[in-house]
């Protein structure tokens, strides 16, 4: 385990409100240390003699030929590594596909990075090698699907009667719109071949496992694995409260138009009526994410509270509610008594209606929140992506307190104006309190923390 998994933590608590920032800091950093995918696999996991255990559920790998391992997401290598160690040699072949920049490196089981939040020609291969593995499966073969956030732009392959090129065309129309995660995934799953649902249908005489760490609101179980509880005709309704279903190339909304008459994703009926083998286990989500901080908050004598686990919203508006909420516990102590520490979890969006700069969900969340904080000595904030990088960018997020806007003026950067840009990689640059993390292990959406001293 390393020393420090956040690469410049010195220098983010050497200014500014110094006890709150390193507070806060070590409590991401703990917490995320502890919920790294490949600790919570070797955790659940054990292997004794030819019986496999996975939570509550146990497997007799006598009973089968081979064992194949496929997964998809940011950090679904963790989980892959995880088994490899566990199955060793019984692994006969595999696939992870993994964002580009990964550091982790299997053995068993092939690693290709492909493009993430828009699919890449990798990404694509990746996706069509996921799909050979599962059609070749057969009665006696187990299969494992490694899903982590990002599965769905990672393994993108597209139906026949739709382009890639028309595919990535949606992906980056979805991605500047202000969509919820939840709402994008309803389109971009009818869209995809390892779609949800689809792999224990492609691979329907094997024993299928699915690995889930769960990133969306409510941390129920989705994924390739899992029926698919929406529809083409809520995919459509989406796309057109974005006014974006005239806009999309017309192969896209045929594709949706048609299946909407006379074809469906996989549903639970469609499993039942083809006895599919299937065991969901969700190794983690992002309630845990939230609990785990809260408990590394108590173990540290702080008073600490769980605000929300379903963040949404744009993000400079969510930063400004927050910031908000800040303002009244550290001017009124209400309606939690400081010192204290309030977390939250979820995922906000980014709506980009011309060009933009560099930026992030997370530094658009703090950037806005350090507006409204300004002159407030006993008050830090802290907005990270829990994979490690904020959208497009390799800086995880960003860390605020009372000091923030004023060290931006001494350089002169219009904060307002680079908000408004979607700018805001470049403030934290330059004002040095931009999050870097080495490789996380994990991807549950995001996170909030705000402490708030005496």
């Amino acid at each position: 385990m390393r020393n420090m998994l956040i690469k410049n933590k010195t220098e983010l608590v050497s200014k500014g409100f110094i006890k709150g920032r390193k507070i806060l800091l070590d409590l991401v950093e703990q917490a995320l240390e502890e919920i790294n995918y490949y600790n919570i696999i070797k955790e659940i996991t054990k292997l004794e003699e030819n019986v496999l255990t996975i939570k509550n559920l146990k497997l007799n790998l006598t009973e089968f030929d081979n064992i194949y391992v496929v997964g998809g997401g940011k950090n679904a290598s963790a989980m892959a590594l995880a088994l490899e160690e566990i199955l060793g040699n019984r692994i006969k072949d595999g696939v992870i596909i993994e964002k580009k920049g990964c550091k982790l490196r299997t053995k068993k089981v092939t690693l290709i990075e492909g493009g993430h939040p828009v699919p890449d020609l990798d990404s694509l291969k990746g996706a069509e090698k996921i799909i050979e593995i599962a059609k070749k499966t057969n009665a006696k073969d187990l299969l494992f699907v490694c899903v982590s956030g990002g599965w769905t732009s990672l393994t993108s392959t597209p139906p026949e009667r739709i382009s890639f090129e028309e595919l990535v065309k949606v992906y980056d129309l979805l991605l500047k719109s202000g969509m919820t995660l939840e709402q994008m995934n309803v389109i971009r799953n009818h869209l995809s071949r390892l779609g949800r649902g689809r792999i224990p249908i492609t691979a329907s005489k094997a024993t299928v496992i699915g690995l889930i760490a769960v990133d969306e609101i409510g941390g129920k179980p989705w994924g390739p694995t899992v029926p698919d509880d929406s529809t083409f005709s809520d995919a459509i309704d989406i796309l057109k409260h974005f006014d974006l279903l005239e806009v999309i190339p017309c192969s896209v909304r045929y594709y949706l138009e048609k299946g909407s008459k006379d074809e469906e994703t996989p549903k639970e009926a469609d499993y039942q009526k083809k006895q599919i083998r299937v065991h969901n286990v969700v190794i983690v989500n992002n309630i845990d994410m939230c609990n785990i901080v809260k408990k590394k908050a108590e173990e540290k004598g702080i008073n600490s509270f769980l605000l929300s686990t379903a963040l949404e919203g744009e993000a400079k508006h969510v930063g400004t509610v927050m910031s908000s909420i800040a303002k009244e516990i550290a001017k009124f102590s209400r309606p939690f008594i400081p010192p204290c520490i309030v977390i939250a979890g979820g995922e906000t969006t980014v709506t980009i209606t011309g060009k933009a700069g560099e930026g992030g969900r997370n530094q658009e969340v703090a950037l806005s929140a350090a507006q409204n904080i300004s002159g407030i000595d006993n008050l830090a904030i802290l907005s990270i992506a829990t994979d490690g990088t904020d959208g497009p960018t390799d800086i995880a997020g960003a860390i605020v307190d009372g000091t923030t806007m004023r060290r931006a003026k001494v350089l002169k950067i219009d904060v307002v104006e680079e908000i408004k840009n979607h700018n805001t990689s470049y403030v934290f640059k330059k004002i040095k309190d931009a999050i870097y993390t080495y490789n996380t292990g994990t991807n549950l959406m995001d996170l909030i923390v705000m402490y708030f001293g005496l």
